[in-house]
């Protein structure tokens, strides 16, 4: 089974500052049918503005990972991280027993664009941690790079959590297809461009969401990249 839910069918906030598209219920956009996939919790498309950004704020019991696209993240949290987040680099804070942290863009003239991901751990109360790691697009290109793991197999980041996290970057004939297990759920989240997943076209902002299925097949990229989960049922 795969269900496609396209990118303007997502809650969308406009805070001025901050435009963000949920994937999943959040904040203020609240819908009973999208609560998350398995058990991936959130899905924000943010793009902050110039000199703006995410006053300190607390987290507990989660695993969150930033993803940019453009611009730099600015992050500072309660454990001594203070970091900078270009595109190409995956951050992974676990919250665990409590964590304060910012987020903001210090640039001028210059956007912030990025995807926060929520999954929900399977453990509560684990200590705080982070890590960051780069990821090159040539280990990305044609094929599926795991950027995110629970054992942080093949130099991946490491998660508290029953998922992996797959990035890739497709164009032209470039192709790849991930095994799956069939009594899991698999999430493909296209960040830009376009892309056929199973048969099905997707467009910037689109997700397939699958259950039941053995196969990711990924073919006919438009300048894509893609996130692709596989989670705990």
């Amino acid at each position: 089974m795969m269900q496609i839910r396209r990118s303007q069918e997502r809650g969308f906030a406009d805070h001025g500052w901050l435009k963000s598209h949920h994937s999943f219920s959040f904040a203020g956009y609240f819908d009973p049918a999208w609560m998350g996939w398995g058990n991936l919790r959130v899905i924000n498309e943010d793009r902050i503005a110039p000199g703006t950004g995410f006053g300190t704020h607390g987290h507990r019991d989660m695993e969150i990972i930033s993803y940019v696209l453009q611009g730099n993240l600015a992050h500072k949290d309660s454990m001594g991280n203070v970091k900078g987040i270009p595109p190409g680099d995956v951050q992974r804070m676990s919250a665990g027993t409590g964590v304060m942290h910012s987020e903001f863009n210090h640039a001028q003239g210059e956007t912030t664009h990025f995807l926060q991901i929520w999954i929900e751990p399977s453990q509560r109360g684990v200590a705080p941690g982070y890590e960051q790691k780069t990821f090159a697009a040539a280990d990305k290109r044609g094929q599926l790079r795991l950027v995110a793991s629970p054992d942080g197999r093949q130099d991946s980041v490491s998660l508290h959590a029953d998922a992996a996290l797959y990035a890739g970057l497709f164009d032209g004939a470039e192709a790849a297809e991930l095994p799956t297990d069939p009594a899991r759920k698999a999430y493909v989240h296209l960040v830009r461009g376009a892309l056929t997943v199973n048969g099905e076209r997707l467009q910037g902002g689109d997700a397939a969401l699958l259950q039941g299925e053995s196969q990711i097949r990924l073919a006919q990229g438009e300048d894509a990249e893609v996130l692709v989960f596989d989670l705990a049922a």
